[in-house]
């Protein structure tokens, strides 16, 4: 299967990432320091539910942030995406998470979590 090229290089870089990681998430700063409250979030609610996941930090790409909203047509970030597909913003995976539904999505999809030390 051929990924098919843009011409948004951008683009290019969004189809990789989020093919290549099973849990994928745009945000602004990185896991480690997210630089606001809404990315925060999402990186505690999966950190909580023990779930690998990689991260671009949008801050670093203007190209990168103005493409992501285009690739999933959704105006804000923090962007989670998993298995290829786009979940949705802090407020959709908050929600997500307390009603039990994400977790079930990383088991439907067969996302191993790790065990919390």
């Amino acid at each position: 299967m051929t990924t098919q090229t843009t011409d948004n290089p951008a683009i290019d870089t969004i189809k990789a990432s989020v093919a290549e990681n099973p849990v994928m998430l745009f945000m602004k700063g990185t896991a480690m320091f997210p630089q606001c409250g809404f990315s925060a979030r999402v990186v505690q609610i999966l950190t909580h539910m023990g779930v690998p996941f990689k991260t671009a930090n949008v801050l670093e790409d203007a190209e990168l942030r103005e493409g992501i909203k285009q690739f999933s047509n959704w105006p804000t970030i923090p962007q989670l995406y998993v298995k290829g597909e786009f979940v949705g913003g802090c407020d959709i995976v908050t929600e997500m998470f307390q009603s039990g539904e994400l977790q079930t999505l990383f088991e439907k999809n067969g996302i191993a979590k790790t065990p919390a030390a």
